[in-house]
């Protein structure tokens, strides 16, 4: 059986192959990009060096060098998903680097802004409102509207926390709660975390964690929250308990606590 090294050997001297190689390094260095590239760099590049950097032009040249705008990064067909090549040369080199993609940079962002916000029963619908979607159709929406720009506005210039927060009421599916997840969005934008909760579920969650011995922690989430957002307070009857040693502990704590 003859020895596979010299099996390769006879391959790559063959005819077929040397007019394949020659083919395929023929079309990388007609590549707009590479000529661009030795263009460029004339004053440092070799023969050798260009000679050394063929299997970086082919990687280079494989792949999309533009972000393909596919609509998501997981339709991404690039060797390292959501980023496009570029070469360099570092020293006597050619490498190829990889930036991160205008796709992957804008799902990263709304990956970013999404972490920004956590939900306690809260609607999906409710986490993905808007305020550029609030229907600015009533004098009070507007005036919401004013509240909260205020509100990140103050935030932006003091990077602290306005001490004033908003009371929300009205009748039943007036867009409460979309106004919440609204300004619980726009907090995001500005790296701002916040906490919504739906209080009837959360009182009922909360006599749940003292069988399992979460309660403290979940009080603690919530107390703790950089912005708190309670929707549907008092949509239920209390007990003494839920107000005085949950509701009552927890604005308590908010307001000791500044």
């Amino acid at each position: 059986m003859e020895p596979i090294k010299k099996t390769l050997a006879k391959q790559l001297q063959s005819p077929s192959f040397k007019e394949k190689y020659e083919q395929a390094r023929q079309e990388v260095l007609r590549h707009e990009a590479v000529q661009a590239f030795i263009a460029n760099h004339q004053a440092t590049l070799t023969a050798q060096m260009i000679e050394d950097a063929l299997p970086k032009f082919l990687e280079y040249t494989s792949q999309a060098s533009e972000c393909c705008h596919a609509g998501s990064v997981r339709a991404c067909t690039n060797a390292v998903v959501g980023c496009v090549p570029k070469l360099v040369l570092q020293g006597t080199t050619v490498e190829v680097m990889y930036a991160t993609c205008p796709q992957k940079y804008k799902e990263d962002e709304a990956r970013a802004v999404a972490e920004m916000i956590s939900s306690l029963h809260m609607p999906r619908e409710t986490l993905s409102a808007s305020l550029s979607t609030m229907a600015m159709d009533t004098g009070a929406r507007l005036e919401i509207a004013r509240f909260v720009a205020n509100f990140i506005n103050q935030i932006k210039e003091t990077k602290e926390m306005p001490s004033k927060g908003l009371y929300i009421y009205g009748g039943f599916g007036v867009g409460k709660s979309f106004i919440l997840g609204a300004v619980a969005n726009e907090l995001a934008n500005i790296q701002v975390r916040s906490v919504l909760v739906y209080v009837p579920e959360f009182l009922r969650e909360i006599k749940q964690a003292i069988d399992d011995k979460t309660l403290q922690q979940k009080m603690d989430f919530v107390k703790k929250a950089p912005v708190l957002m309670l929707d549907d307070l008092g949509a239920e009857s209390l007990t003494s308990w839920s107000r005085d040693e949950i509701l009552g502990a927890i604005l308590h704590y908010r307001m000791a606590e500044g």
